[in-house]
């Protein structure tokens, strides 16, 4: 039994005396402590081996004590197993040295053995669960497929991802072929990850927003929606879209247990156009966490009046910037735990 359940109870909607609280990206650039490993050992190096993904994905629990675990992996491990080579450069982020661009390239994507490929995924699983010791919940994570899509097609990071979209109005059938393998990957992934004893799981649909609405339910929402209906009854599922406001109506009719909302959009607009009856996550503005202490927990009481304490999850608006002061990051922590003792 968890000795913090606060954010299972938020996410199947329970009454609560205060709302949870975790930070997107809560495990990693910021930390001291996880500097001095990522000096030591290269990015796909921590994903890879099963004791540094534990460690990092517990350090901002004893340091910070969120009311919830994010596994320390990242999204690219997927194109990886499905035989897409993904590497991590310096000053340019994910790069794909041969990014897909054709039928002929799609085929050769597949769909893999989880077990065999991402297995140290699950193997970090365990070891966090043992290291967490029940003190909180564990989420487990995937990328969206449209954003996996939009690296494996780019080939890198991009402010439009301008060759992804092309891709999908100029060769539609390729493009729904790949989405779909990402798709049946993504829902083996997340089942083994639930396996191996996660208690949520939070799809990231990074650059969702990138598309219109219309291409958005064609190209994102459809296979999103998938990985929900299968997940639903096996796990809490978290759909965060950044960007995809426009899209929260038909995300709050979904069965997801809670809709992630990003620091552009009001807690009054998510709250009516999800319909009302969902749990919000979000949405504080990152940076703000550069604001001096008293002015970032006199905003996260706001945050928290407007979105109202039950069926809220408080979290960033997107993942925590490396440039964040520790102590502010605790102080976002402590104001939603001191929230209602005034």
């Amino acid at each position: 039994m968890l000795k913090n359940d606060l954010f299972l109870k938020a996410l199947k909607g329970e009454t609560v005396q205060r709302p949870p609280v975790w930070m997107m990206r809560q495990a990693g650039r910021y930390l001291p402590e996880f500097i001095e490993l990522r000096d030591k050992y290269d990015f796909f190096t921590r994903c890879q081996t099963p004791e540094l993904a534990a460690e990092i994905t517990v350090q901002p629990i004893r340091r910070i004590a969120p009311d919830a675990a994010i596994l320390f992996s990242d999204i690219l491990v997927v194109p990886q197993a499905m035989g897409i080579e993904v590497l991590m450069k310096e000053n340019i982020g994910p790069f794909i040295p041969n990014p897909i661009r054709s039928m002929a390239d799609v085929q050769r994507v597949y769909v893999p053995d989880i077990q065999e490929s991402l297995g140290y995924v699950m193997d970090a699983i365990k070891l966090t669960k043992e290291m967490l010791n029940d003190e909180v919940p564990l989420i487990g994570f995937a990328g969206s497929p449209w954003t996996i899509f939009c690296y494996a097609v780019e080939g890198r990071g991009s402010k439009s991802f301008d060759m992804a979209k092309g891709f999908c109005f100029s060769n539609p059938v390729a493009a729904h072929s790949l989405l779909q393998k990402i798709t049946d990957t993504t829902i083996l992934y997340l089942k083994e990850k639930v396996k191996a004893g996660v208690n949520a799981v939070q799809i990231f649909d990074s650059w969702g927003g990138m598309l219109s609405p219309v291409d958005y339910q064609e190209f994102s929402w459809k296979y999103i929606n998938q990985i929900v209906e299968a997940l639903a009854d096996l796990t809490p599922v978290i759909v965060f879209g950044k960007g995809c406001w426009f899209a929260l109506n038909e995300m709050g009719k979904s069965r997801a247990s809670a809709l992630g909302v990003d620091w552009t959009c009001s807690a009054r607009n998510a709250r009516y156009l999800s319909g009302g009856n969902i749990t919000l996550q979000g949405n504080f503005d990152p940076s703000r966490l550069l604001s001096p202490i008293p002015t970032i927990k006199k905003m996260v009481h706001e945050m928290i009046d407007e979105f109202g304490k039950d069926k809220y999850v408080v979290n960033l608006g997107h993942g925590i910037l490396p440039n964040i002061p520790v102590d502010h990051a605790k102080a976002f922590i402590d104001a939603v735990k001191e929230y209602g003792q005034y």
